[in-house]
């Protein structure tokens, strides 16, 4: 069966009509054909459903900067298939998608499984840092990149053929929509509700992999109440891919134990255990999510939401040295700068995040403030500047702010861009 695409998403079906529903969830940088060496087996048991995310495979660029939209994109269209309820396995970024679905949606989901996944991946600064690559250098720095960290170096060397797909998916992924998911899985963490996660779940991890290891999936076990664990020996990131009868085995396993007794109302097989694990009511779960407390004016605080655009934009390291170098007598300001700089200015909507960034820079160079404009020269390429934009940023301020302020600022600028534009191992 070929793919379909809809205005939502472009995806396929395997197996018999009449069988339960079992989803799967690509990669970054991947197509849903990294499940291939897994649907022979599992169609045996399920209708197997896989999607590509937004611009990769060939599936239309509509980029989507969070998991909820790209998990609410996926619940449109089985919706629109009629589908209710279904098994999950996601990997990376897919298994990103089935936790947001189990934490918003835990009445759809029969039972999850998580390949290569984590409560957070890496640090936000990483993603965001490798946006700036893929808008500055294109995806080929990506994809010379992806066998690396997606493969043990033995199968790499053995599996020439494996490694030149792996590359060519990278390469033909639409570079804004690759982007739009690096923004996404920066903004990821869910590390304070797993608890809430009520489906059975595996979480499955190739015991070589170095982008999310063992120890990531160690933490969504100890996290979840109903999880287990299953190491995949010699294997890496796409484990799938690397190790595909190992993986289909754990999947089968583990799905035809942790199987719900019915989905969208199709009696599930009679080789298949029922369970009565109990899913919690959404408004109960809705209920016990905590709601930002109104201040004295009647309205939110705006300091959580400060702090939020203040590390999107500046990055967790500068914002976690910044706090620990702030003491009883920085402390207040800080807050101040927190609360009123970024909750109150920079969270407005009359400007987008790349105008106030050049008003940013414009300003700093102007007032002489050089101190503060590297961390705002890298704000700037986080928010969606070119080095090309920041020149013309830096040529204008020449002619109204003088050439020696711009001067300065081309040397600060310069290191800057050198730094953040250069792929990191």
């Amino acid at each position: 069966m070929s793919e379909t695409t809809t205005e939502t998403l472009q995806y396929r079906f395997d197996g018999p009509e009449d069988a339960p529903i079992l989803v799967l969830g690509p990669s970054l940088g991947t197509s849903l054909h990294m499940w291939d060496r897994q649907v022979p087996e599992l169609t045996r048991h399920w209708r197997v459903f896989r999607y590509d995310l937004p611009g990769h495979g060939g599936a239309p660029a509509r980029p989507a900067t969070a998991i909820g939209e790209l998990s609410d994109r996926l619940v449109a269209t089985l919706d629109g298939l009629g589908v209710r309820r279904f098994g999950y396995a996601g990997c990376s970024i897919g298994g990103a998608i089935g936790a947001d679905l189990a934490l918003r949606h835990p009445h759809r989901i029969a039972s999850l499984a998580l390949v290569a996944a984590s409560a957070r991946f890496g640090s936000a600064d990483e993603f965001r840092q490798r946006g700036v690559v893929v808008r500055t250098n294109g995806l080929e720095p990506m994809a010379r990149s992806a066998p690396e960290r997606w493969f043990t170096p033995g199968f790499a060397a053995a599996q020439a053929a494996i490694v030149d797909w792996a590359v060519q998916m990278v390469r033909t992924t639409d570079p804004g929509c690759y982007i739009a998911a690096c923004e996404a899985l920066a903004a990821f963490d869910i590390r304070g509700e797993l608890g809430r996660i009520t489906v059975p779940t595996l979480a499955l991890v190739g015991s070589e992999d170095r982008v999310t290891g063992p120890g990531d999936a160690r933490i969504l076990v100890a996290g979840i109440p109903d999880a287990r664990l299953a190491l995949v020996p010699g294997a890496s990131h796409l484990a799938p891919v690397e190790q595909p009868g190992a993986v289909t085995d754990l999947l089968l396993t583990h799905f035809s134990t942790a199987w719900q007794d019915t989905l969208a109302g199709i009696p599930v097989p009679s080789a298949v255990p029922q369970l009565s694990a109990p899913v919690l009511p959404v408004a109960e779960i809705t209920a016990a999510v905590p709601q930002p407390q109104p201040d004295t004016a009647g309205r939110p605080d705006p300091y959580d939401a400060g702090m939020k655009v203040r590390r999107e934009v500046l990055g967790d390291g500068h914002v976690d040295a910044t706090a620990a170098a702030a003491d009883d007598f920085t402390g207040d300001f800080q807050e101040l700068v927190t609360r009123y700089a970024w909750g109150e200015v920079w969270t407005r909507e009359g400007l987008d995040r790349r105008t106030r960034s050049c008003v940013t820079l414009t300003a700093l160079i102007a007032s002489g403030r050089m101190e503060s404009l590297a961390a705002h020269v890298r704000a700037a390429l986080r928010n969606g500047l070119t080095p090309a934009e920041i020149k013309e940023v830096l040529m204008q301020t020449a002619v109204y702010c003088g050439v020696p302020a711009a001067n300065a600022a081309f040397t600060i600028a310069q290191g800057v861009i050198r730094e953040e534009t250069t792929p990191r191992p």
